[in-house]
């Protein structure tokens, strides 16, 4: 197979991989009535509490916008709470509950499981190459962000 071809099957293996991926762990979170935008906020709130609305959106990569919605929703389910910022009173921080938290270990667990199933059969050796390939690739998808395209 040539350089092309072999290039060309890898991104295409890569984005197969992402979007089956992203699949599989939106139906397990949707068996606990969760979306998958908001399984990802309570990843990055148990990564790291109080960050406010502004952070939270750039964490997630989303729109300030549906960073409202997703937090709206979630205030009114009572996973989150919206606290004031003492350095500036219009900033919100966001905070789980305490069922919010619980939610949280329980995606977090689900996750877990995934990972296994999805990993499954292979080595660590073979898992710790994979990484590296993939951390050389996002690094490079970084620079090329930066610089602004070659």
């Amino acid at each position: 197979m040539s350089e092309t071809k072999v290039s060309r099957a890898l991104f295409d293996a890569l984005a197969t991989v992402n979007r089956k991926l992203r699949s599989v762990f939106d139906a397990r979170v949707k068996e606990r009535g969760l979306t998958l935008p908001r399984a990802r906020m309570l990843f990055a709130l148990a990564r790291k509490e109080g960050l406010n609305q502004r952070e939270l959106a750039e964490e997630l990569d989303i729109e300030t916008p549906t960073i409202v919605r997703l937090l709206d929703g979630m205030e009114n389910q009572g996973f989150i709470e919206r606290r004031v910022e003492l350095s500036d009173r219009r900033a919100k921080q966001i905070y789980m509950t305490v069922s919010g938290r619980a939610l949280a270990e329980e995606i977090q667990k689900l996750a877990s499981d995934i990972r296994e199933e999805v990993l499954g059969g292979l080595r660590p050796e073979e898992i710790a190459g994979a990484l590296k390939v993939v951390n050389t690739i996002a690094t490079n998808i970084q620079s090329i962000g930066r610089s602004g395209g070659r």
